[in-house]
């Protein structure tokens, strides 16, 4: 073997062995938060980062509560309106990413991602909101350790204290404190199916709150409710 050969050899195990290690690393946090609320995730690191550019001191909304604690109506919506198939799917909703694909290519532009609640957790966690190939298969192993290491109850209940629901708000408590000064308990529907329909694009529904859109989608939301079943 040459010179250039033994060392495109190295570089490749070391590239290999480099991987695997990450690997683990994050096999490791995600057993962790699988007992242990996570107190900051990276989507909340970068969020924080981009405020404190502006306002120094400024500093993330978020309270963590218990998944009984946050309202049934919430819990509904977010099922109808993110992952209708969460309870029953392994992480992946392939019949979802092929219409999210089949619409993006009708639009001639990125409208739809077809992602599922476990994706989208997997993502909040620890990875940046950047489109690469390379992180959707990271999106993916996250996943299917997320799936098989956690219960459906706990990522439903780290996904609703961890999500952006607006400009440095983050999780159900902080969202019906911030839009409807109440308690993640004491959502109703109505209020449930409008904070869902923000999930999407939460910053600039929290800059305009009368969107005529969100106003059909949360119309939309609450119609699907009564059949979501949530863990």
């Amino acid at each position: 073997m040459t010179t250039l050969g033994r060392w495109v050899k190295w570089t490749l195990l070391g590239l290999v062995g480099l991987f695997l290690v990450w690997q683990l690393w994050l096999l490791g946090w995600v057993l962790l938060w699988g007992w242990v609320d996570p107190g900051t995730t990276r989507f909340m690191e970068i969020r924080l980062a981009e405020l404190q550019v502006k306002k120094p001191e400024a500093q993330l909304k978020k309270t963590w509560v218990p998944y009984e604690r946050i309202s049934i109506h919430l819990k509904r919506a977010i099922i109808a309106s993110e992952d209708a198939k969460f309870v029953d799917h392994e992480g992946f909703d392939w019949e979802g990413m092929q219409k999210a694909m089949e619409k993006n290519q009708k639009k001639g532009r990125f409208v739809a991602g077809g992602s599922t609640i476990t994706q989208q957790l997997a993502k909040n966690l620890f990875l940046t909101p950047s489109k690469s190939y390379f992180r959707k298969i990271e999106e993916a192993i996250i996943t299917l350790m997320l799936e098989n290491l956690w219960s459906k109850r706990r990522i439903f209940e780290v996904y609703l204290n961890v999500i952006e629901w607006g400009n440095g708000v983050f999780g159900a408590e902080a969202a019906a404190r911030h839009y409807y000064n109440v308690s993640a308990a004491q959502l109703g529907p109505e209020q449930a199916a409008r904070l869902a329909g923000m999930v999407p694009n939460p910053r600039y529904y929290d800059r305009n709150r009368s969107a005529p859109g969100l106003g059909r989608k949360t119309g939309i939301i609450l119609g699907r409710m009564p059949g979501a079943e949530v863990p």
